[in-house]
């Protein structure tokens, strides 16, 4: 009785190959909806894949993921991208939106785009978008008659040479009327009177002058010493007509006491000795940087002046005066 039993559930060795087949591929079925139900880790979409010349529309690239993200730079071709939005970040997700839109018509692919995540490189599917022309019913235009050419208004790039070439003339006249006219003027203006002055007039004015300026009253000693010694060189080059300001003060003496002992000159001893003093003076003052007290500076004045009194020239007699 078992052994009848026994053999009534037992199956054929083919049908046993049938039903193990049957389990794996409901189990493999399971399996892949399992699989092919989840979430792409990139996915690229688009509102709409036909729009009309100029019309815009959203593409969206979205990650399932927010860290280590590397988001490609998006290129199109006969597509133009007009904006693109911050990258926004929903329920662990990234998105990036675009908007964009077409100027020719056709069908216009947006490639696949790169993505890369945790250093793992995922595309996104590429999508195909038709752009189409704008039907326009030309019997409902309504026809204007046709407008001559207009000229551009003008603006300041179309004169700017001739305003530059203006100023350059402009300038280049002024700097011709300064330098040859009111400069020359101005210098024939202020040229000294006292050059056409003679020598004894000439030194004289320069020495009152000298005097007005204060410059040993503002401790400015050197240059007072100075100026006086150029004023009586001065009257012995031009008076005596010989080159005392090119003669040291030792050479100027000693050629005034040749003149004086060939009595080539007007003068005595005292004045040259006066004189002597006071080139020494000058130029310990000059070079040793001596600083004179203020009763010694005026007696040196007076001294200069009374050297330019007393020193003349022998005058030439004439032979008519002679006879």
């Amino acid at each position: 009785m078992h052994k009848k039993v026994q053999a009534k559930y037992s199956f054929p060795f083919g049908k046993r190959i049938e039903v193990r087949g049957f389990l794996f591929f409901f189990i493999f079925l399971i399996f892949s909806h399992t699989v092919f139900s989840q979430n792409p880790m990139v996915k690229a979409q688009v509102e709409t894949s036909s729009i009309k010349i100029g019309e815009q529309f959203n593409f969206r690239i979205s990650v399932n993921e927010i860290e280590n993200v590397i988001l490609p730079k998006l290129e199109l071709k006969g597509l133009e991208i007009i904006d693109s939005a911050k990258i926004d970040t929903l329920r662990n997700m990234l998105i990036q939106k675009y908007i964009i839109t077409g100027f020719d018509s056709g069908a216009f692919y947006i490639p696949q785009q790169q993505v890369f995540v945790k250093n793992q490189a995922y595309l996104t599917d590429s999508l195909l978008i038709k752009v189409a022309t704008v039907a326009i019913d030309t019997t409902k235009i309504k026809k204007y008659p046709i407008k001559t050419i207009k000229k551009e208004p003008y603006v300041f790039d179309d004169f700017k040479i001739y305003i530059y070439l203006l100023i350059a003339a402009l300038l280049i006249i002024g700097f011709w009327l300064y330098y040859f006219v009111i400069r020359k003027r101005k210098i024939e203006e202020e040229e000294p009177t006292y050059k056409l002055l003679p020598p004894f007039e000439e030194a004289i004015y320069k020495l009152n002058e000298l005097d007005e300026k204060l410059l040993w009253q503002n401790n400015k000693v050197k240059e007072y010493y100075s100026e006086l010694t150029d004023i009586i060189r001065g009257y012995i080059e031009r008076e005596l007509k010989v080159p005392a300001l090119e003669k040291t003060s030792d050479e100027i003496i000693d050629m005034l006491k040749d003149f004086h002992d060939s009595e080539a000159i007007q003068t005595n001893k005292e004045t040259i000795n006066k004189l002597k003093d006071l080139l020494r003076e000058a130029d310990l003052v000059k070079f040793a940087k001596s600083k004179p007290l203020a009763p010694e500076i005026e007696e040196d004045r007076k001294d200069a002046e009374e050297v330019v009194h007393n020193l003349k020239p022998k005058p030439v007699i004439k032979n008519d005066e002679l006879e």
